[in-house]
């Protein structure tokens, strides 16, 4: 039996492979500790699962329009003026079934075959499929291992063929959030070379600095970039899979093209709960927030005390570990003999270092660390 080459060269999601050996092991009665995925231990919010409850309820179960329920396309357009900075209109919004099917809308819409994707790394998992699957080359460029910010080595790796840079700040895995010489050096090259750039801001709302820009805000960059953004980190909606994408209208009518040959939508009961979401009370982010805010100090200071070194966590919720070597030898470990799950670094172009999730209790932290620890 032939089968496609192009699904043969994407590799499995190391992450979930890492979650799926945990399970395992806790269905076989082992006392795993799991943060190696990235989804919040909280609830969503009431108010939100009411108003989804409500419109089932309703009789909201029919085909919606296929760029999104009018409210919601709405809401989004104007979360992206009042707060992004970025000047929309609703005819530039998309709804999605989460922001990794807005990514993957993004490259099927913007790329041609042999068309090249710069890509900063470390970088989420996804990318490069969404890239392959498109037709694309990824091209991966690190960023500064001591900063996590850029160097020049971002203008050397744009050639005649590049057509996307990626951007994603806060970053999977590090947490760490690209200053704004960073973003001015993206802009500029994105001006000066004609590209596009895919800003994913999926936990904009978990930083723990200054808040965060939008690459889009920029000065003549919101007619180059698509904005992808979602409910999943923000409001503990993972499995809702309801995420978004804000860009120019040429693109996102592309992008709705592949999604009516495919999803056509996001569900309709589902936008009812991201109605909600986003034009009801926001104090519920802010309290998910801080309690990230306070995990991730505890877990920082544990780790420097055993002497690791971590990338910048200035957002999202993961705590990057320079472990060095092998990293997947080293996950490995922990997991067998520790009993602790996290992701290699391996798996997100970063050889050497370990992605710690703190999206869990207080206790279960302190627990996994004192495991880690007695490693030596």
């Amino acid at each position: 039996m032939n089968l496609s080459s192009r699904i043969a060269a994407i590799a499995p999601s190391a992450t979930l492979a890492i979650a799926n050996r945990a399970k395992a092991l806790q269905r076989g009665g082992v006392d795993v500790i799991s943060l190696s995925v990235g989804e919040p231990d909280f609830n969503t919010p009431a108010h939100i699962t009411e108003a989804c409850i409500a419109a089932l309820r309703r009789g909201e179960t029919h085909y919606a329009p296929g760029a999104g329920l009018p409210a919601l396309v709405e809401a989004i357009a104007s979360k992206a003026r009042d707060e992004n900075r970025i000047p929309c209109d609703p005819s530039q919004v998309l709804v999605t079934a989460g922001a990794k099917d807005a990514i993957h809308q993004a490259m099927q819409a913007v790329l041609n075959p042999g068309d090249e994707v710069v890509v900063l790394t470390p970088d989420w998992v996804s990318y490069e499929p969404c890239v392959r699957l498109a037709g694309g080359v990824p091209v991966f460029v690190a960023v500064d291992p001591a900063t996590f910010q850029l160097t020049d080595a971002l203008l050397e790796a744009v050639g005649p063929r590049t057509r996307v840079v990626v951007v994603n700040s806060p970053s999977n895995p590090s947490g760490a959030v690209l200053d704004s010489a960073s973003l001015r050096m993206i802009a500029d090259v994105c001006m000066e070379r004609d590209l596009v750039a895919l800003s994913d801001e999926i936990y904009e709302k978990l930083v723990y600095g200054p808040g965060l820009v939008s690459l889009g805000s920029l000065p003549g960059m919101a007619g180059r970039t698509v904005t992808v953004n979602g409910f999943s980190k923000a409001y503990a909606m993972t499995g809702w899979r309801l995420g978004w994408a804000v860009g120019p209208k040429p693109i996102v009518d592309y992008m709705a093209r592949v999604q009516g040959h495919t999803t056509s939508q996001a569900v309709t009961f589902v936008m009812h709960g991201g109605v909600a979401a986003l034009t009801g009370d926001q104090s519920c982010v802010e309290v998910m927030r801080r309690a990230f805010d306070e995990r991730r100090r505890f877990v920082l200071d544990r780790l420097a005390a055993m002497g690791y070194r971590c990338a910048p966590a200035d957002g999202a919720f993961y705590a990057f570990v320079e472990v060095g070597g092998d990293d997947v030898a080293t996950a490995a470990r922990w997991l067998d003999e520790a009993r602790v799950a996290v992701t290699p670094g391996s798996a997100f172009h970063a050889p050497g270092w370990l992605r710690l999730s703190y999206a869990a209790a207080l206790p279960r932290l302190s627990e996994a660390l004192d495991r880690i620890a007695a490693l030596g």
